[in-house]
């Protein structure tokens, strides 16, 4: 199943043990579906938010054992209860998706991480429940490579997001390095855009590198593809640093060479 737009999500491959699938499908849906209410289209913010408040309210009939109206939303009552899966991070990524709609500037660093516990670290936390891990300390790396993610999502997308109102990159970074909005509307990686940029993707390492043991941690198909996520977030990173943190003229991408190198690594390190 293709990732889609809804990046950070290990969606349910091969790797995957056969049991799992299905659930991670219907949780995939609804966050994809979910995103795209807040995102796509030319909806007024108005029907987006009522579209997700509806959304919110399938996730209260399936939590009181009534069956969803949406046929997406029942065959996610399903996993929920075949799995026994906590609908908390559900309502945590309808939040976030909330929060798409009506903000679109983040002040500093702790504004930016707010979001992504709830909009990348509830997939996280359901996949490991889906494996039945749910110690603190798996929980915690889970978290760390969720943010990661997410933050390696909004580096990759700098000008995509400008294209929709939106500035992913803390304000108070911004100030600090005397970085303009203007500069990223004029796709200009001149003056001190390098450093910050530098400053985000050495954060964003840290963090991803603090989680990485899970890939560990986590045993069989499961542990492996974590490892290929962690190594994709981590060439990514690389291929950002390498280019200045200029994403205007090329977007960093994983091609086919990358994949080759982190299968490697991602068999090897058992």
């Amino acid at each position: 199943m293709s990732v889609g737009h809804y990046e950070n999500f290990p969606v349910g491959s091969i790797l995957l043990p056969r049991r799992m699938r299905r659930a991670v499908h219907a949780i995939y849906r609804f966050a994809r579906y979910a995103d795209d209410v807040a995102d796509e289209g030319d909806n007024t913010p108005q029907q987006r938010l009522a579209e997700l408040d509806f959304l919110g309210a399938e996730l209260a009939r399936i939590g009181a054992g009534q069956p969803p109206e949406m046929p997406m939303m029942r065959e996610l009552a399903a996993a929920v209860a075949e799995h026994g899966l906590d609908l908390q991070p559900f309502h945590d990524l309808l939040s976030a998706f909330r929060q798409d709609v009506v903000t679109t500037r983040y002040r500093d660093f702790g504004e930016l991480a707010d979001y992504c516990r709830r909009s990348a670290n509830p997939v996280g936390r359901l996949m490991l429940a889906l494996y039945s891990e749910g110690d603190r300390r798996s929980l915690a790396m889970s978290d760390g490579i969720c943010t990661a993610l997410q933050l390696i999502n909004f580096l990759q997308d700098v000008e995509l997001d400008w294209r929709k109102g939106r500035v992913y990159l803390p304000q108070q970074d911004l100030q600090r390095f005397g970085v303009s909005e203007a500069q990223i509307a004029a796709r200009d990686a001149g003056g001190l855009w390098q450093p910050m940029m530098r400053a985000q993707i050495e954060r964003a390492r840290k963090m991803l590198q603090a989680g990485a043991p899970l890939g560990k941690v986590l045993k069989g198909r499961m542990g492996l593809e974590l490892r290929l996520i962690i190594l994709g977030g981590e060439r990514i990173l690389k291929k950002l640093h390498d280019s200045g943190g200029d994403v205007f003229r090329r977007r960093p991408v994983l091609n086919w060479r990358d994949w080759i190198y982190m299968s490697w690594r991602a068999l090897r390190a058992k």
